[in-house]
């Protein structure tokens, strides 16, 4: 059957929804991306802080996954999300603004980094986890692959350009004042978020009290093991993130304290990964009917490791290109990992279920990013920066590995799988 003009029309076009929840996403990523540069080196530049402190202050941001992922994903699934969306900006705004107040009042120290990382991410994980599950309700089920092409992809767009803008801005403004722009970013979220008009049902009142809430976040952790498919995405995405995040945690050490670059050099360098992720999130729709989203979801994480080496080849100036084009690679590559995995949980999975899910499998994978901050730190001071990398590097090609000989090696379509998913006996009203 024939398209009408309208639905050939791209889908950030044609959904007002959908073009909602993509602005508030895409101006979202941006303000993290300036806060991933700016907090490292406001630690390391501003505040001298140990090669420690420096590589932990990664990962705190993604403890609250980790220690709350489950009891939010359970509210998420029962209260509307568009207010928890609403109310999760206005906090990070908030609890944002303390740091640049702080450094003009010369009060700013490496504790409060630490806090304001942490407050800031339990934010993040209420609206993260209930803009995800607002998803599914703007568009069709036939049109997840390309929503959530359009979003990984703008988002990574805007982690490029946040990066970029981030590493010159530390430069130029300070780093702490750089934060600034993050509040303005979070901003414009919020404002796009109260302009959605999607019909949410589930209500306060649903709230029968605490027990059910522990009951519920017991249905989210079995579902997300509940079958094959669904196990092994998460185990294999925790073991890269684990090796991966490893090696992010040193970065700031690795080029600003061992190959004496500057901030901007960091935020350019950072920002490759997110053009290759935007050329990934752009690109995935094709390669997915070309060769099959299993396909694409085994093999992609192989190159991903392969571009991480490539920081272990840079030398100061015209020696960083290799990690230019080593980290474009991996950002390309996870990128349509990403896409792949989201769209096959988010199509299998019940609407009543999708906050929970959601929250257990960033639990389990996110969770291991909080880990590998500390696990870089410890790792960096009692071996140093190469080893450390080395190690981290070896955790990450463990991921492809256990993807090419798992469960789903031979599976060309994850789609395929859908029936045997979505039978699990589990309650998801």
């Amino acid at each position: 059957m024939s398209r009408t003009p309208r639905e050939q029309r791209p889908l950030v076009l044609r959904n007002a929804n959908f073009r909602g929840l993509w602005i508030s996403s895409t101006a979202g990523i941006f303000g993290t991306s300036v806060a991933a540069v700016a907090l490292p080196l406001i630690a390391a530049v501003e505040l001298d802080a140990s090669n420690f402190a420096v590589a932990a202050l990664s990962g705190v941001g993604f403890l609250p996954w980790l220690l709350f992922g489950l009891p939010i994903g359970a509210l998420v699934d029962r209260y509307r999300r568009k207010p928890l969306v609403m109310a999760a900006l206005v906090i990070r705004i908030t609890v944002l603004m303390t740091l640049p107040v702080a450094f003009w009042l010369d009060r700013l120290s490496v504790a409060q980094l630490f806090v304001v990382s942490f407050l800031s991410g339990l934010a993040a994980v209420f609206s993260m986890l209930a803009e995800s599950a607002l998803v599914p309700l703007a568009v069709k089920r036939e049109e997840l692959i390309e929503g959530n092409g359009l979003m990984t992809g703008s988002a990574a767009s805007a982690d490029a350009v946040g990066r970029g803008l981030g590493g010159w801005l530390t430069g130029a403004w300070g780093a702490s004042n750089s934060l600034l722009l993050q509040v303005a970013a979070s901003t414009v979220s919020l404002a796009s978020v109260a302009s959605l008009k999607v019909q949410e049902t589930r209500t306060a009142s649903d709230n029968p009290g605490a027990a059910r809430i522990f009951r519920d976040m017991g249905e989210g952790l079995r579902y997300s093991f509940s079958t094959a498919p669904l196990r092994t995405i998460l185990l294999v995405g925790a073991l890269w993130n684990l090796g991966g995040a490893i090696v992010v945690s040193l970065m700031v050490i690795l080029v600003v304290r061992t190959l004496g670059e500057s901030g901007a050099m960091l935020g350019f360098l950072t920002a490759s990964t997110a053009l290759g992720g935007t050329l990934g999130g752009l690109t995935v729709k094709r390669v997915t009917q070309r060769w099959g989203s299993g396909t694409v979801w085994r093999f992609s994480m192989l190159p991903a490791a392969a571009g991480y080496a490539s920081l272990l080849l840079m030398t100061p100036g015209w020696g960083m290109v290799p990690g230019f084009i080593g980290l474009f690679l991996a950002g390309y590559a996870i990128s349509m990992n990403v896409v792949v995995s989201t769209s096959f949980r988010q199509r299998v999975c019940p609407p009543g279920m999708l906050g929970r899910l959601g929250s257990a499998s960033r639990m389990v994978t996110w969770g291991m990013l909080a880990i590998a901050g500390v696990i870089g730190g410890v790792l960096v001071e009692s071996l140093g920066i190469r080893a450390a990398v080395l190690i981290g590097l070896g955790i990450a090609f463990l991921a492809p590995a256990a993807a090419a000989l798992g469960p789903l090696r031979g599976i060309r379509d994850l789609e395929d799988l859908e029936p045997e998913t979505v039978e699990t006996g589990l309650e998801v009203r």
